[in-house]
């Protein structure tokens, strides 16, 4: 989106205290922001109302975050970012499994949520207008570069906004091998609290996701193909 201050924010956390404090804290850096108490208050705000990122809590008395987005997934795009109190790398690759786009480990500094929320609505695609649309084919897939935008046929293919970010990184460079350190630092992910090693293995679990979108055998992939030892290359058409 051109301007990521414009968003309207749905913060879910089921401890009030913290709840009222992001509230107050991205409202004064000039977000929209509304705040949800648990996951059924959520889904009554999100049926009435369009955000455009949500900020959610794993850890919730009954459904928790994570079963909240795998949920939210089946039918939204909308950008997800998980907070979590546990410090296991498998719980955060279970969040990235279940379609959020980024996690922040509590407790954590205002700013760096702040700066994290800013990245993702960054990733967004930005509508390109009237230009004449740059296309790549991947089998029955085609990829509108300059919109964004990703058809099987006449239905457009949901993409989050990390996928739509994988995409407009190898779409720039068509069959050329991107390292998983570069998809790490272009994701906007470096220097996170477990090192570059989980946050590749993260870059792993995103581009499973997106194969299962574009290839018609995710297990032996045709268009978004492995170079083992060096990285990804997407190979179009």
């Amino acid at each position: 989106m051109s301007d990521p201050a414009d968003a309207h924010l749905l913060i879910v956390d089921d401890d009030a205290r913290i709840r009222g404090l992001l509230q107050k804290f991205l409202l004064r850096n000039g977000f929209y922001v509304t705040a949800a108490r648990d996951a059924g208050h959520a889904r009554r705000l999100l049926a009435g109302l369009d955000f455009d990122l949500l900020v959610l809590d794993v850890m919730m008395p009954g459904e928790d975050g994570i079963t909240l987005a795998r949920s939210l997934r089946e039918t939204s795009d909308m950008p997800i970012l998980l907070l979590t109190a546990k410090g296991e790398t498998d719980d955060r690759i279970r969040g990235f499994e279940a379609g959020a786009d980024d996690y922040l480990p509590k407790p954590f500094e205002p700013k760096e949520l702040l700066l994290r929320i800013n990245a993702i609505l960054r990733r967004m695609p930005v509508d390109a207008g009237a230009d004449l649309p740059k296309v790549l084919h991947l089998g029955a897939i085609r990829y509108d570069v300059v919109r964004g935008e990703m058809w099987q046929g006449d239905e457009v293919v949901r993409l989050t906004a990390t996928e739509s970010q994988l995409m407009k990184i190898f779409s720039g460079r068509p069959g050329e091998v991107v390292s998983r350190a570069k998809l790490v630092e272009d994701l906007g992910r470096g220097g996170g609290p477990d090192g570059g090693g989980a946050q590749e293995r993260a870059v792993d679990v995103q581009i499973t996701r997106l194969r299962r979108k574009i290839e018609a055998d995710p297990k032996q992939p045709r268009y978004l193909q492995t170079v083992r030892g060096a990285g990804y290359m997407l190979a179009p058409d």
